[in-house]
């Protein structure tokens, strides 16, 4: 690339971050001007997002985006949004109304930073790649999402037969049930685990059922054993039954399934590792054996 080619892609570079800096200081003047709220519709304000594209673009999606699609209800999808945010842990940091403005913004943005570039510098891309962008634009706040999901999914299965069998112990101790979980946040200290059951207590001293506070819990994680597990409580709680037990018969199946996994987990590591063998170490195995004797049977036929 020559220096005149370099030099005119700075100045593009530089003249978009100053109408980036430009349009965020004039539209914060005129929203704060009609006293226009740019945080969560509760009032609080998000926590700071551990990622850096959506500091970025944050308040160009509050002052843009959101206030033209609050026009829209989309009652739905928002709610099936909202339940996956929270699943992964960044009902904090994001909320459904900034996820659409993300899609709506990047499904934008991305084409249209190919078409300028494709104008400016002959780029000669074809028609399809701007539209290709545009949705890998939409999908793209998807991905960290999908990632934090994963990641605190695998978190809470593992330390779920942990936490049941700290109430259960605590339970059977003498304590009551919403002690035996103030014991368990108390001795977790960290994890999506303890910060949900923290958030149950924070539900029951507003006023809360025990049966709501644990299926609120159940939605937000959205996880087949943490709602099963919410389902039994739930039961036996209307039944009347001992929590003690119900806890001790759930930690016990939970072991076993944790054992299950583990070999079910062990079966498949054998399957997978397969395949690398016959590619790879069994081609290195035939050359060390027949290697020799294929250049002693190459050599004496001279």
């Amino acid at each position: 690339m020559v220096l005149p080619d370099f030099l005119l892609i700075l100045g593009v570079l530089l003249g978009g971050v100053a109408v980036y800096v430009a349009m965020s200081n004039l539209l914060e003047s005129i929203l704060s001007n009609k006293n226009v709220a740019l945080s969560w519709s509760s009032g609080d304000a998000p926590r700071k997002s551990k990622s850096p594209i959506i500091r970025l673009l944050r308040p160009l999606v509050h002052r843009l985006v959101i206030p033209i699609l609050a026009r829209y209800q989309l009652k739905e999808y928002k709610e099936k949004l909202k339940r996956e945010i929270n699943s992964a842990g960044l009902g904090q940091e994001l909320n459904a109304d900034e996820y659409i403005g993300l899609q709506v913004l990047m499904g934008l943005l991305f084409p249209s930073l190919i078409v300028i570039f494709n104008l400016l510098f002959a780029l000669q891309y074809p028609w399809w790649f701007a539209p290709t962008l545009g949705a890998v634009g939409v999908a793209f706040p998807y991905s960290p999402v999908k990632g934090h999901k994963a990641i605190r999914r695998q978190q809470i299965i593992i330390d779920l037969p942990f936490v049941v069998d700290l109430l259960s112990l605590s339970t059977k101790a003498g304590m009551d049930f919403i002690g035996a979980i103030q014991k368990v946040v108390e001795k977790m200290n960290l994890g999506p685990l303890a910060e949900e059951l923290g958030q149950v207590l924070r539900d029951l001293k507003l006023g809360s059922s025990r049966v709501e506070a644990l299926n609120a819990m159940a939605w937000r994680l959205n996880m087949s054993e943490v709602t099963s597990f919410v389902a039994v409580l739930a039961t036996a709680d209307s039944l009347g039954a001992s929590i003690t037990d119900v806890l001790r018969q759930q930690s016990d199946q939970m072991r076993q399934e944790r054992f299950l996994r583990a070999e079910k987990a062990g079966g498949e590591a054998s399957q997978k590792i397969f395949i690398p063998i016959i590619l790879f170490i069994l081609p290195a195995v035939l050359i060390m054996v027949f290697g020799p004797i294929i250049l002693q049977f190459m050599g004496g036929s001279k």
